[in-house]
């Protein structure tokens, strides 16, 4: 690199910290800040009612609109989950977009907390449906005159439903939030082989290894029963035929990838592979933050019990560079 392109890109640095840091002023000061309704709002897929919550800032022109998609598992539309505690992360998260004059809506997904009765039984589950009720909220925000740009935002499992749908809903941008590149039963591997006594890992294996082929498995030893029970088989082998890099390359339209040092569920190297699929997307590394989106040191304990602490603010950082990204596509 030569000493002008060298300096070029210190200079570009330094204009986007210094962006960074007057957007983490604003989160302080309440700069900005905007009347939000906030108000229920539903979508009739055909196959089942969802349920969400809307925050719209009071403006006279279409507004931003971020279409927010939770995590893994029961996680409901403000980032809690039954099995891991309450801390309120995407309730909070939509509240920063509110307040800077950004939509949102957060939804409750088929066969989770109010929207349970759209899909009541897990076995019935899959990827490809949650990837059609995104596109379904996304035509539905799209038709809505009171929206501008769509953003699919997407947190941990959610960022793959994100990278799926957007290209089917035209979507301006997509936000890929502690987001893996690669394929989940590659995650799984990784974090089982960390906590498992040798004997459940050698079973775990090979329950990963049916899964993946398209073949379910019943014989389920009580300790693996969270994870491998029968009934969340389907839903499973759905998942694991996905290719989250590749679905990110796919996308033509910006993206911004986040990921916390300090996550213990998704590592950074994710963000870097996304980075290497996607060359022209960019990437947030934040300092400390972990995968509930604080600023937790990197100790099991702390960690956890921040999972259910809903007091805990946001890494200041990560609605910075939100808000930063999604104000510079007005110039895109």
């Amino acid at each position: 690199m030569g000493a002008c392109e060298s300096n070029r890109h210190l200079v570009d640095d330094g204009v986007m910290m210094l962006r960074v840091l007057a957007l983490s002023l604003t989160l302080f000061t309440g700069f900005a800040q905007a009347t939000v309704l906030q108000r229920p709002i539903t979508l009739d897929t055909g196959s089942g009612e969802l349920f969400g919550s809307l925050l719209l800032p009071k403006s006279d022109t279409p507004v931003p609109v971020v279409l927010i998609i939770s995590g893994s598992g029961p996680t409901d539309r403000d980032g809690n989950n039954p099995d891991g505690g309450r801390n309120d992360s995407l309730k909070r998260l939509a509240w920063v977009l509110a307040k800077h004059n950004i939509a949102s809506v957060r939804y409750d997904k088929r066969g989770v907390a109010a929207s349970l009765a759209a899909t009541p039984d897990e076995r019935n589950l899959s990827v490809e449906a949650y990837v059609a009720d995104a596109e379904a909220w996304g035509h539905k925000l799209k038709a809505d005159p009171r929206f501008g740009k769509l953003i699919l935002l997407g947190h941990s499992e959610g960022a793959l439903i994100a990278s799926l749908a957007a290209p089917n809903v035209d979507a301006a941008a997509v936000i890929s939030m502690s987001g893996s590149a690669r394929p989940i039963d590659q995650v799984l591997r990784q974090q089982l082989s960390n906590r498992l006594p040798p004997p459940l890992m050698l079973r775990s294996n090979e329950l990963l290894d049916s899964l993946k082929a398209g073949r379910t498995d019943d014989n389920v030893p009580p300790q693996l029963q969270v994870i491998f029970r029968p009934s969340v088989q389907p839903y499973l082998i759905s998942l694991f035929r996905q290719d989250p890099a590749a679905a990110f390359a796919k996308l033509k339209m910006p993206a911004l990838i986040i990921q916390g040092s300090n996550d213990i569920q998704v590592g950074v190297g994710d963000a870097q592979a996304l980075k290497a699929a996607k060359p022209d997307a960019e990437l947030a590394l934040i300092e400390g933050m972990n995968h509930v989106m604080r600023i937790v040191p990197n100790d099991v304990k702390r960690q956890l019990a921040s999972y259910k602490d809903p007091q805990l603010p946001l890494a200041s950082e990560l609605g910075a560079r939100i808000l930063g990204f999604i104000d510079g596509l007005r110039t895109r």
